[in-house]
Protein backbone atom coordinates (compact mmCIF):
# COMPACT_ATOMS: atom_id res chain seq x y z
CA UNK A 1 0.00 0.00 0.00
CA UNK A 2 1.84 3.25 -0.72
CA UNK A 3 2.52 5.39 2.09
CA UNK A 4 0.26 8.54 0.53
CA UNK A 5 -2.48 6.01 1.26
CA UNK A 6 -1.32 5.02 4.58
CA UNK A 7 -0.79 8.62 5.70
CA UNK A 8 -4.47 9.24 4.36
CA UNK A 9 -5.71 6.61 6.20
CA UNK A 10 -4.03 7.03 9.58
CA UNK A 11 -5.26 10.71 9.65
CA UNK A 12 -9.22 9.96 9.13
CA UNK A 13 -8.66 7.10 11.65
CA UNK A 14 -6.82 10.40 14.01
CA UNK A 15 -9.89 12.56 13.24
CA UNK A 16 -12.91 9.80 14.07
CA UNK A 17 -11.43 8.67 17.18
CA UNK A 18 -10.45 12.22 18.54
CA UNK A 19 -12.54 15.12 16.75
CA UNK A 20 -14.96 16.66 19.60
CA UNK A 21 -18.33 16.23 18.25
CA UNK A 22 -19.97 19.53 18.39
CA UNK A 23 -22.58 18.74 20.61
CA UNK A 24 -25.39 21.43 22.23
CA UNK A 25 -23.63 20.50 25.55
CA UNK A 26 -20.09 21.25 24.56
CA UNK A 27 -20.98 24.32 22.63
CA UNK A 28 -22.91 25.82 25.50
CA UNK A 29 -20.27 25.11 27.83
CA UNK A 30 -17.59 26.89 25.03
CA UNK A 31 -20.22 29.97 25.07
CA UNK A 32 -20.23 30.20 29.10
CA UNK A 33 -16.41 29.93 28.91
CA UNK A 34 -16.51 32.43 26.16
CA UNK A 35 -18.71 34.77 27.79
CA UNK A 36 -16.70 34.62 31.07
CA UNK A 37 -13.45 35.14 29.97
CA UNK A 38 -14.39 38.31 27.57
CA UNK A 39 -16.03 39.96 30.58
CA UNK A 40 -12.53 39.83 32.21
CA UNK A 41 -9.67 39.88 29.07
CA UNK A 42 -11.94 41.19 26.45
CA UNK A 43 -10.02 43.93 24.05
CA UNK A 44 -11.62 47.41 23.91
CA UNK A 45 -11.76 49.07 20.53
CA UNK A 46 -14.19 51.92 19.36
CA UNK A 47 -15.92 49.59 16.78
CA UNK A 48 -17.23 47.86 19.71
CA UNK A 49 -19.18 50.53 21.16
CA UNK A 50 -23.08 49.60 21.69
CA UNK A 51 -24.09 52.79 19.90
CA UNK A 52 -22.59 52.98 16.68
CA UNK A 53 -23.60 53.86 13.02
CA UNK A 54 -23.86 51.73 9.99
CA UNK A 55 -21.45 53.81 8.41
CA UNK A 56 -18.65 53.47 11.25
CA UNK A 57 -19.45 49.75 11.35
CA UNK A 58 -18.64 48.80 7.64
CA UNK A 59 -15.40 51.38 7.63
CA UNK A 60 -14.21 49.24 10.55
CA UNK A 61 -14.56 45.61 9.16
CA UNK A 62 -13.01 47.22 5.59
CA UNK A 63 -9.98 48.54 7.51
CA UNK A 64 -9.74 45.34 9.70
CA UNK A 65 -8.59 43.29 6.71
CA UNK A 66 -5.80 42.05 6.99
CA UNK A 67 -4.87 44.30 9.69
CA UNK A 68 -4.44 43.85 13.41
CA UNK A 69 -6.83 45.28 15.53
CA UNK A 70 -4.21 47.22 17.39
CA UNK A 71 -2.97 48.61 14.47
CA UNK A 72 -6.47 50.00 13.25
CA UNK A 73 -7.29 51.10 16.79
CA UNK A 74 -4.80 53.53 16.89
CA UNK A 75 -5.70 55.21 13.42
CA UNK A 76 -9.86 54.48 12.89
CA UNK A 77 -10.93 57.58 15.13
CA UNK A 78 -8.32 59.93 12.99
CA UNK A 79 -9.43 58.15 10.24
CA UNK A 80 -14.13 59.04 11.22
CA UNK A 81 -13.44 62.39 12.20
CA UNK A 82 -11.95 63.33 9.04
CA UNK A 83 -14.25 61.48 6.71
CA UNK A 84 -17.74 61.07 9.00
CA UNK A 85 -19.58 60.03 6.53
CA UNK A 86 -20.33 58.42 3.17
CA UNK A 87 -20.97 61.54 1.52
CA UNK A 88 -17.48 63.05 2.53
CA UNK A 89 -15.69 60.08 1.69
CA UNK A 90 -16.93 59.73 -1.57
CA UNK A 91 -16.14 63.50 -2.22
CA UNK A 92 -12.62 62.75 -1.16
CA UNK A 93 -9.71 62.90 -3.98
CA UNK A 94 -8.39 59.40 -4.38
CA UNK A 95 -4.62 60.91 -3.18
CA UNK A 96 -5.73 62.46 -0.53
CA UNK A 97 -7.19 58.98 0.45
CA UNK A 98 -3.98 56.92 0.01
CA UNK A 99 -2.33 60.07 2.59
CA UNK A 100 -4.69 59.38 5.30
CA UNK A 101 -4.61 55.52 4.92
CA UNK A 102 -0.74 55.14 4.36
CA UNK A 103 -0.24 54.51 7.85
CA UNK A 104 -2.11 51.04 8.18
CA UNK A 105 -0.73 50.35 4.68
CA UNK A 106 -2.04 49.14 1.71
CA UNK A 107 -3.47 52.53 1.23
CA UNK A 108 -3.62 52.71 -2.72
CA UNK A 109 -6.02 49.25 -2.65
CA UNK A 110 -7.97 50.40 0.28
CA UNK A 111 -8.65 53.74 -1.27
CA UNK A 112 -9.66 52.46 -4.23
CA UNK A 113 -11.80 50.45 -2.63
CA UNK A 114 -13.50 52.59 0.08
CA UNK A 115 -14.11 55.26 -2.64
CA UNK A 116 -16.09 52.89 -5.31
CA UNK A 117 -17.83 51.53 -1.90
CA UNK A 118 -18.63 55.15 -1.04
CA UNK A 119 -19.96 56.25 -4.20
CA UNK A 120 -22.54 53.12 -3.93
CA UNK A 121 -23.81 53.93 -0.13
CA UNK A 122 -24.42 57.47 -1.44
CA UNK A 123 -26.22 56.25 -4.42
CA UNK A 124 -28.01 53.99 -1.45
CA UNK A 125 -28.53 56.93 0.58
CA UNK A 126 -26.47 55.31 3.14
CA UNK A 127 -29.03 52.41 3.91
CA UNK A 128 -27.48 49.11 4.09
CA UNK A 129 -30.48 46.19 2.89
CA UNK A 130 -31.34 43.27 5.56
CA UNK A 131 -31.56 40.87 2.44
CA UNK A 132 -28.04 39.20 2.09
CA UNK A 133 -28.14 38.99 -1.56
CA UNK A 134 -28.61 42.68 -1.31
CA UNK A 135 -26.00 43.17 1.01
CA UNK A 136 -23.25 40.93 -0.87
CA UNK A 137 -24.23 42.86 -4.04
CA UNK A 138 -22.43 46.11 -2.57
CA UNK A 139 -18.78 46.35 -3.75
CA UNK A 140 -16.45 45.18 -1.09
CA UNK A 141 -18.89 43.47 0.97
CA UNK A 142 -17.98 40.03 0.97
CA UNK A 143 -19.34 37.39 3.71
CA UNK A 144 -17.47 38.59 6.51
CA UNK A 145 -18.63 42.06 6.59
CA UNK A 146 -22.33 41.07 5.70
CA UNK A 147 -22.31 39.32 8.95
CA UNK A 148 -20.64 42.04 10.58
CA UNK A 149 -23.50 44.06 9.53
CA UNK A 150 -26.10 41.69 10.32
CA UNK A 151 -24.26 41.27 13.72
CA UNK A 152 -23.69 44.84 15.11
CA UNK A 153 -25.67 46.87 12.78
CA UNK A 154 -28.30 44.43 12.47
CA UNK A 155 -28.47 42.57 15.63
CA UNK A 156 -28.49 39.29 14.32
CA UNK A 157 -26.29 36.34 15.23
CA UNK A 158 -23.72 35.82 12.89
CA UNK A 159 -20.28 34.56 13.06
CA UNK A 160 -17.37 36.99 12.18
CA UNK A 161 -15.61 33.92 10.63
CA UNK A 162 -11.66 35.03 9.19
CA UNK A 163 -8.79 33.04 9.90
CA UNK A 164 -8.63 33.42 13.64
CA UNK A 165 -12.09 32.08 14.52
CA UNK A 166 -11.62 29.67 12.30
CA UNK A 167 -8.63 28.17 14.22
CA UNK A 168 -9.92 28.10 17.32
CA UNK A 169 -12.88 26.29 16.50
CA UNK A 170 -10.60 23.74 14.69
CA UNK A 171 -7.89 23.14 17.06
CA UNK A 172 -11.11 22.41 19.51
CA UNK A 173 -13.73 20.91 17.65
CA UNK A 174 -11.65 19.18 14.67
CA UNK A 175 -10.13 20.48 10.94
CA UNK A 176 -12.31 21.53 8.55
CA UNK A 177 -12.24 19.73 4.88
CA UNK A 178 -12.20 22.55 2.43
CA UNK A 179 -9.73 25.41 2.07
CA UNK A 180 -10.92 28.34 1.87
CA UNK A 181 -13.25 28.81 4.96
CA UNK A 182 -16.28 30.40 2.90
CA UNK A 183 -17.68 27.33 1.65
CA UNK A 184 -16.25 24.75 4.09
CA UNK A 185 -20.00 23.82 5.25
CA UNK A 186 -18.71 21.91 8.56
CA UNK A 187 -17.09 24.99 9.69
CA UNK A 188 -19.75 27.61 8.30
CA UNK A 189 -22.58 25.62 10.30
CA UNK A 190 -20.04 25.05 13.00
CA UNK A 191 -19.39 28.57 13.82
CA UNK A 192 -22.95 29.65 13.47
CA UNK A 193 -23.82 26.99 16.30
CA UNK A 194 -21.41 28.62 18.70
CA UNK A 195 -22.38 32.14 18.21
CA UNK A 196 -26.26 31.90 17.90
CA UNK A 197 -26.60 33.44 21.49
CA UNK A 198 -28.49 36.49 22.86
CA UNK A 199 -24.90 37.89 23.35
CA UNK A 200 -23.75 37.12 20.10
CA UNK A 201 -21.54 39.91 19.98
CA UNK A 202 -19.47 39.27 23.00
CA UNK A 203 -18.86 35.74 21.96
CA UNK A 204 -17.71 36.72 18.07
CA UNK A 205 -15.47 39.36 19.96
CA UNK A 206 -14.32 36.77 22.51
CA UNK A 207 -13.67 34.44 20.39
CA UNK A 208 -11.47 37.03 18.51
CA UNK A 209 -9.69 38.04 21.27
CA UNK A 210 -9.33 34.70 22.44
CA UNK A 211 -7.43 33.49 19.37
CA UNK A 212 -5.01 37.01 19.57
CA UNK A 213 -3.93 36.42 22.30
CA UNK A 214 -4.39 32.46 23.76
CA UNK A 215 -4.91 30.41 20.81
CA UNK A 216 -2.35 32.18 18.95
CA UNK A 217 -1.25 30.73 15.34
CA UNK A 218 2.19 31.10 16.09
CA UNK A 219 3.27 29.64 20.12
CA UNK A 220 0.11 28.93 21.36
CA UNK A 221 -0.07 29.52 24.96
CA UNK A 222 -1.98 25.94 25.72
CA UNK A 223 -0.18 25.50 29.05
CA UNK A 224 -2.37 28.35 30.47
CA UNK A 225 -5.89 27.55 28.54
CA UNK A 226 -8.15 26.90 30.41
CA UNK A 227 -10.17 24.83 26.85
CA UNK A 228 -7.13 22.52 26.94
CA UNK A 229 -8.82 19.65 28.76
CA UNK A 230 -11.16 19.18 26.02
CA UNK A 231 -9.22 20.65 23.47
CA UNK A 232 -8.11 18.10 20.38
CA UNK A 233 -5.13 20.59 19.05
CA UNK A 234 -4.03 20.14 22.96
CA UNK A 235 -4.00 16.23 23.25
CA UNK A 236 -2.62 15.81 20.10
CA UNK A 237 0.50 17.47 20.92
CA UNK A 238 1.08 15.36 24.32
Amino acid sequence: MPSETVAFLFFTFWVRLYVAKPTKKNIKALQNFLLDWYEKNGRDFPWRKRRISHYKIVIAETLLQRTKAETVSTFYSDFIEEFPNWEHLASADVNRLEKSLRPIGLYRQRAKRLKLLATEMVKRNGQLPREREDLESIPFIGQYIANAVELVAFNEPSPLIDVNMSRLLERYFGPRKMADIRYDPYLQELSMKVVSHENAREINWSILDFAAQICKAKNPRCAECPLRVDCIYYQKQL
